[in-house]
This record gives structure tokens, sequence and C-alpha cells, in this order.
């Protein structure tokens, strides 16, 4: 299903993919830039998945969970997305997809087209989606090209993405 509130984004990163996807994927680049989680699970299609990172629940609350749909380094992450537990009694019926393509688009570049969609009716995130996602994309491609993630905005935290 497609709507108007999906989301598509492309920007392009003054690095190799295989650069951009150890920051998207690995620890110190998910950390620098999803609010202090980290990606845990294998990246392997039909496994489990988390974020993982500060939040109300202590060190290790879970802020977004799904499954692996398709991943194929450093080309190709495909997620199905969840609010963590702690967010919304109903996680587990408030889904969304998430794919991260990434193209080697000349020496030294990566052209990063993400998408959000196919969205559960009444997913809390959805509307928040044209807020976040700019930022957080910003934000790798910041960190990848100086080592410097974005500030995260007073606003916006893993918990209000959820």
């Amino acid at each position: 299903m497609s709507t108007e509130t999906d989301f598509q984004m492309t920007v392009y990163i003054a690095a190799e993919p295989a650069v951009v996807w150890e920051a998207i994927t690995g620890e110190e680049g998910s950390r620098a830039v999803m609010w202090g989680s980290v990606l845990r699970g294998d990246l392997v299609p039909g496994s489990r998945y988390e974020y993982v990172g500060p939040g109300q629940d202590g060190d290790e609350t879970v802020h977004v969970y799904g499954e692996v749909l398709q991943a194929e380094p450093p080309r190709l992450l495909q997620l199905t997305e969840h609010p963590g537990p702690t967010y919304r009694e109903n996680h587990a019926e408030l889904t969304s997809r998430m794919t991260w393509e990434l193209e080697r688009a000349g020496e030294g570049l990566t052209r990063l087209t993400f998408t959000n969609d196919q969205w559960s009716p009444g997913h809390p995130a959805q509307g928040d989606t044209a807020e976040t996602w700019p930022h957080v994309l910003s934000s790798f491609k910041s960190y990848v090209e100086t080592g410097r993630a974005l500030p995260f905005p007073a606003t916006e935290g893993a918990a209000a993405s959820v």
C-alpha cells in the first residue's frame, strides 16, 4: 500500500558504498546518529533486528524492532519496523518498511535512497517521517564525511519517532 505520507529521500555522500553501509549498520555510526541506539541482530533475511539504546527502560531500551527482509551489503538493506514494546501496547500491530539503497555514483561517491513506506493504519510515527528522516539522513551524511553527526534536535529522539 502506498499513501501520500510515504517518505523517500536521496542524498549523495562523499564516500564509497562500503563506508556508508558501515555507518548505517555498524555500532559507531548507528550510536552517533540514531540517538545513542545501536543496530543489533544478524542482517540476514528472516532474522530479527532491534535498535537498542538509552531510553525510558534504561540503557537497553528497544526503540524499534522488526525483521530483515533483504540484506545485500553494501547495496541494499530492507527492514520491517515496529515501535518498541515500551512505547505502545499494540506495538506488534504497528509496522512500516524501511529500505536503504546504496549505489556507487562515481569515484568516492554514494547515492543513498531511503524509503519508509507500507505503513499499517494508525501508525503513530507516520506523520513524523517528514521531519525525522531528513535529519537522520543528513546526520549520516555528516557523520561519514566529517566524523561528526548532527546534534539531536531537542524535541526529537528515538522515543519521539515511535
